[in-house]
């Protein structure tokens, strides 16, 4: 039985011992696969995955020949099947490194989660061992690989964090701050590890080391964001402070931690569009706001922040703001979204219908950890009259019907998700059944109803009937690169009434996701077992 190693280098071994593979491309291909074991991958995505989302026109021989090459090194033991619309990697569970990780830390999380923190720290310990180094090291530099590699980061980083939860609630704490600290250094955004850290030392009997972490993480997030800590961490300091017995072990340990909607408005008037959006989704005891203005020049910094702190104030939900000057505001919003536990990066950049897109916005989309929504539009008021979705089955499909179900649960805004229809009296392949799948899949995890509409396949035919709609959530084509976002897409952002939300897929799990997902490479309504 063959043996399929991601995190580190990519490996596969054999009773033999390892097998040799083929080049770069035919590498990148087996590493698709393998990051969706089990799962059909259309030829058109592997194609626009191996070339950049441009593929040439010889795209689709090119992956055939890949995978007949990759057939052919792996051999009889291998089982990539052809499946419309493309192929599959048939594994057991114990054939892939990623399947046993997350299976380990599944079950360390269930441990813990019981109180049983030995177990789950063994666990923990277990499943972090599969880890050889980076992973995917070898084939970094292949076009799809960032985003892949950033999310197996993630659930590494998610892992070790709940690992050391379940070492702090045994009261391991003089041997843990060594190992903290490093982390923090590592980590300097993630306030997790310096709550942990702040922890260790208070119970090593180390309480002003514990709180001159807590000084130094506020001083440094307000010189990078001009942020607060979060809620979370203030108590905690506080909790300190009084020697509360919540701070010893096996007691309140475990903190609520915050999972954060980023909303960044290129200006001011802008927020308040946004924030029709936002604070809705963040009406949650775990979730809250992280507004931002990223501003070009220092001349309006102080009005501006002034202006967001009084927005802020004024919300029903917790939320923190950030006002600061920028010359990459691109690499600046990655850098907010990936510090803090962010699910949804929500912004309003300009020129989003121009092909190529901006700089700023490409960068954005290129890199964020948390999906992304960009907001062409303006809601008028409350959302009241029903969310559409255009809806054809991609990955961003999904992305943006996860945003709609999640921000349909929270208003009880009418869900309505628009297909093609039949192009033919003769051509039965509608979108119904479709349109169907998802609607189960929705009303599973959120118990939200929807209603399905059949269009005829043009843009002027979906312009007309998502007119009656308060907002209008679209998934980015997948050749966004090349395309931009697509006639239809355009068409829409065109339209001034009703508002459109455009939104990208990232490699973190999305709102709708269940907390034990963080450990998962990849989380989807669409795949979700009961």
């Amino acid at each position: 039985m063959l043996e399929f190693r991601i995190l580190g280098p990519l490996e596969v071994t054999g009773d033999g011992g390892p097998l040799r593979l083929g080049g770069p491309r035919q590498r990148a291909t087996l590493a698709i696969l393998l990051l969706n074991a089990n799962r059909v991958v259309p030829v058109e995505r592997l194609a626009d995955d191996l070339y950049a989302g441009a593929p040439p026109v010889t795209a689709v021989t090119q992956v055939q020949r890949q995978i007949s090459e990759l057939r052919k090194a792996l051999g009889s033991a291998s089982s990539i099947e052809t499946r419309a619309p493309g192929y599959v990697l048939k594994l057991a569970p114990e054939q892939l490194d990623l399947t046993r990780f997350e299976q380990q830390a599944e079950a360390a999380s269930r441990a813990l989660g019981l109180g049983q923190s030995e177990l789950a720290a063994e666990h923990f310990r277990g499943s972090l061992a599969l880890w050889r180094g980076t992973p995917l090291a070898d084939i970094a530099d292949e076009p799809f690989a960032a985003a892949a590699i950033g999310r197996l980061e993630e659930i590494r980083v998610a892992a070790l964090g709940q690992r050391i939860e379940a070492d702090l609630e045994l009261g391991r704490d003089a041997e843990l701050v060594a190992e903290l600290e490093q982390l923090v250094a590592e980590h300097p955004f993630r306030e997790l590890f310096r709550s942990q850290l702040m922890l260790a030392l208070y119970r090593a009997g180390r309480q002003a080391d514990a709180l001159e972490v807590y000084r130094g993480t506020r001083q440094m997030l307000a010189d990078e964001f001009g942020i607060e800590p979060t809620t979370a961490l203030r108590d905690l300091e506080r909790a300190i402070l009084l020697q509360d017995p919540s701070v010893e072990p096996r007691s309140a340990s475990r903190q609520v931690v915050r999972s954060a909607v980023l909303v960044v408005a290129s200006l001011d008037h802008r927020l308040e569009d946004l924030l029709v959006i936002a604070e809705p989704l963040a009406r949650h005891p775990t979730r809250e706001l992280i507004i931002a203005r990223l501003l070009p020049e220092a001349r309006d910094l102080e009005r501006s922040a002034s202006r967001l702190n009084l927005r802020r104030a004024s919300l029903a939900v917790p939320a923190r703001s950030a006002t600061f000057t920028t010359v990459e505001p691109a690499q600046d919003v990655i850098r907010l979204a990936t510090s803090h536990d962010v699910e949804l990066v929500l912004l309003d950049p300009p020129d989003v219908d121009a092909t190529p897109l901006p700089d700023t916005l490409a960068g954005i989309l290129d890199r964020s950890p948390a999906d992304v929504a960009v907001l062409v539009g303006s809601p008028a008021g409350p959302l009241t009259s029903g969310i559409f979705v255009p809806f054809g089955g991609s990955g961003h499909d999904w992305a943006a019907l996860e945003l709609a179900a999640w921000l349909s649960s929270r208003t009880s805004c009418p869900l309505k998700l628009v297909g093609t229809e039949a192009v033919s009296r003769g051509d039965r392949r509608d979108a119904s059944r479709l349109l169907a799948d998802a609607s189960l899949a929705v009303q599973r995890v959120v118990g939200v109803d929807t209603e399905p509409i059949l269009v005829h396949p043009t843009p002027e035919a979906l312009v007309e009937a998502v007119e009656p709609a308060a907002l209008v959530v679209v998934g980015i084509s997948p050749r966004w690169k090349a395309e931009g976002i697509g006639a239809a897409r355009r068409a829409l952002a065109d339209n001034a009434r009703p508002p459109v939300l455009l939104v990208h897929r990232g490699p973190r799990p999305g709102g709708l996701a269940p907390r034990e997902s963080r450990t998962r490479f990849s989380w989807s309504i669409e795949a979700r077992e009961d």
